[in-house]
């Protein structure tokens, strides 16, 4: 079992999602909503939440998904992301 996860937020706020990955994703939340990365993307809002998560990952692992999510740029795939896990599974398989 790996220590990473790539992570989906949202912001009912600003209506906006943001891609992430971290080790601890208990903190990572209450830095993005406490606005400890000043200047970035989250520090829009302060009503983030975890929408989606694919844990046990490596960092490799993590920073090649957390950057195809990003690529694709699409709310549609976000929440199929969701909703489908084999996309998630799948995702791990390219990445690993």
């Amino acid at each position: 079992m790996e220590g990473f996860c790539v992570y989906i937020l949202y912001s009912r706020s600003i209506d906006r999602f943001y891609i992430g990955y971290t080790g601890n994703m208990d903190s990572r939340l209450e830095q993005h909503n406490k606005h400890v990365f000043k200047g970035s993307f989250t520090d829009k809002a302060e009503d983030w939440e975890l929408y989606h998560s694919i844990p046990n990952l490596s960092e490799k692992t993590a920073k090649l998904i957390e950057k195809h999510i990003k690529k694709n740029k699409s709310r549609t795939y976000l929440r199929n992301l969701k909703e489908y896990p084999e996309l998630s599974k799948n995702l791990i398989l390219k990445y690993l």
